[in-house]
């Protein structure tokens, strides 16, 4: 039998070309020219727009700056519930799904949660979808015993309002709260060990999919590093099985999370998955979004600013006017109630390895941008969401997260900022938190980083006490809080940003002292910012802005570079 390594190098070793266009996929439609997404500002380019948390700034870069802006977005496939039919009868690498039912089996369906995709679908959810033909199918075969686990490992329990979003009304009614419902990692008995690695990583998933005939996850792909073997062996873990990868170590070796080849923590979870398929048997159904973020009509969100015409610029004008006179509190729920115009371009099903490796030539397809050469300086405006924060506040640690975590990762090759650059982001930086979804953050910025920002030393120090805190406990198992120990996963998820570069500076914090917490400095203004920077980088530096949201990707050409002794 091939090793999990043996296995995934035979799998990405397939040549791989776009088909004709199919019910389950684009095709060929999915491969779209980059030309003009990388463009150079010079003294007569427009300011740009750039997200500020809740708000949207227009910022003059200097000349010279190279904007790497998204590809066009890749058409999605004309009847999503037809695509998803055709993928379950021709599935890669197993037997269609109907051959694996049988009357009176033990079925587990499984589904992502609230932080895929970002922002929400519009109705219906790709998930409710997937379930309406997966339900059919099971009732057809005389399949009874099923459930259906939205699989959270350590994020916080979904609210029955966003679990009706995802699921529509008529699943929701017949199966929540008892066949429908959160996963439990902390739930006595609820955990079950299948073994270990060849690395000794502990493999641990939910009873319930532990104990079934047959597993189905219905996954929503947004980026490469979603799905696959982190889907199981990642997303129904607990401790035991997430402090394999969820650590410093593992963090700091990756070169980005988002190259599938380049990632340990991916290395890890196929590690995971080898286990789980000797024990269970697992049907995954993979989708792929485009990066359709918003609303066409509201194309001048990813448009170059250079080209906006009369209707754009009233329309951003206007946007940024009414964000600015409403109170943060209504920004962020009127903003978490727009849902996403993303739609789906390519479903797989079947074989974990051979399912994923489709998917992320489709998410590569439509994120990644050639950009020729890192730069000395790395511009990001920050927007007001990530995986973390839905319906909620981004407190310093998830900003951190996102742009040394998240954002910085968002390449392939090398990074698009030089080792020890210049990493400058527009965020009002506020040292505010939600007590319901994020009580451990607090005590993390408030009495841990003012002692220290090491990971390793807060991993030694700190990490079984929030494992453990038994009001931690509480309010994840019973409450709408993620798990004690998720804010020091978030940490450590940054540092392989942090530990890059060299100087981090927030354009527009609006408390200089939660900046001083994180270890950055604070600058009023861009120009200010890109000033202080000189005098780390040299009096010209070279500047990059990288054009989020939505999802985009450096596919970086060249060598990797250092500024000064970096």
């Amino acid at each position: 039998m091939l090793t999990s390594v043996e296995r995934v190098r035979q799998v990405r070793a397939r040549p791989f070309e776009f088909p004709a266009p199919a019910p389950n996929c684009v095709g060929r439609l999915a491969d779209v020219s980059p030309e003009g997404c990388v463009v150079t500002l010079d003294e007569r380019s427009a300011p740009r727009l750039l997200w500020y948390g809740e708000d949207l700034l227009d910022v003059k870069l200097p000349a010279g700056t190279r904007i790497v802006y998204p590809k066009p977005t890749i058409p999605g496939v004309p009847n999503r519930k037809a695509g998803l039919r055709h993928a379950l009868e021709n599935p890669e690498e197993m037997e269609p799904l109907e051959a694996l039912l049988r009357p009176g089996m033990k079925v587990t369906i499984c589904i992502d949660d609230i932080s895929l995709p970002l922002p929400k679908f519009r109705r219906p959810d790709a998930r409710q979808e997937m379930l309406e033909i997966v339900l059919e199918m099971l009732a057809a075969h005389g399949v009874d015993d099923f459930h259906i686990v939205i699989v959270t490992t350590y994020h916080r329990r979904m609210e029955p309002f966003e679990i009706l979003w995802q699921v529509g009304q008529r699943i929701f009614d017949a199966y929540y709260p008892g066949q429908l419902y959160n996963m439990d990692a902390d739930g006595p008995g609820q955990m079950v060990e299948l073994g270990r690695t060849e690395l000794d990583e502990p493999v641990r998933v939910f009873r319930r999919i532990a104990e079934a005939d047959l597993v189905i996850y219905l996954n929503v792909n947004l980026v490469p590093m979603d799905g696959g073997a982190k889907s199981l062996g990642v997303g129904a873990a607990d401790f035991a099985g997430l402090a394999s990868n969820h650590n410093p170590a593992t963090i700091i070796a990756c070169d980005s999370y988002f190259d599938h080849t380049q990632s340990p923590l991916t290395a890890s979870a196929d590690r995971i998955n080898d286990v789980i398929d000797r024990h269970l048997k697992v049907f995954h159904v993979e989708t792929v979004i485009n990066n359709q973020m918003f609303d066409p009509t509201m194309e001048f969100f990813v448009k170059n600013e250079d080209r906006w015409n009369a209707l754009d610029k009233a329309s951003f004008k206007a946007a940024q006017y009414a964000l600015r006179k409403v109170p943060r509190n209504l920004k962020r729920e009127i903003l978490f109630k727009i849902p996403s115009a993303y739609k789906t371009i390519a479903i797989h099903a079947g074989e974990c390895h051979a399912v994923h490796e489709k998917t992320v030539r489709y998410c590569y397809a439509q994120y990644c941008v050639p950009v020729e050469g890192q730069s000395d300086v790395m511009v990001a405006g920050v927007p007001f969401i990530m995986p973390y924060n839905v319906n909620s506040i981004l407190n310093p640690i998830l900003v951190h997260c996102l742009v040394l975590g998240y954002v910085f990762n968002m390449y392939r090759n090398m990074p698009l900022v030089k080792k020890n650059g210049v990493l400058i982001m527009t965020h009002p930086l506020y040292a505010e938190f939600d007590p319901r979804h994020h009580p451990s953050y607090i005590e993390l910025f408030h009495r841990i980083l003012p002692e220290t920002r090491d990971p390793f030393e807060i991993q030694r120090k700190y990490e079984e006490e929030f494992v453990h805190d038994p009001d931690y406990l509480r309010i994840f198992r019973t409450g709408y809080g993620y798990h004690g120990v998720h804010a020091l996963f978030m940490w450590y998820w940054g540092q392989n940003g942090r530990h890059h570069v060299g100087k981090v500076i927030v354009v527009g914090a609006e408390d200089p002292r939660a900046a001083r917490t994180m270890g950055w400095e604070t600058a009023a203004t861009m120009e200010e910012a890109l000033d202080m920077a000189k005098s780390h980088v040299g009096r010209t530096p070279s500047v990059a802005h990288l054009k989020l949201p939505p999802i985009n990707m450096a596919d970086m050409l060249g060598r990797p570079e250092s500024v000064g002794n970096g």
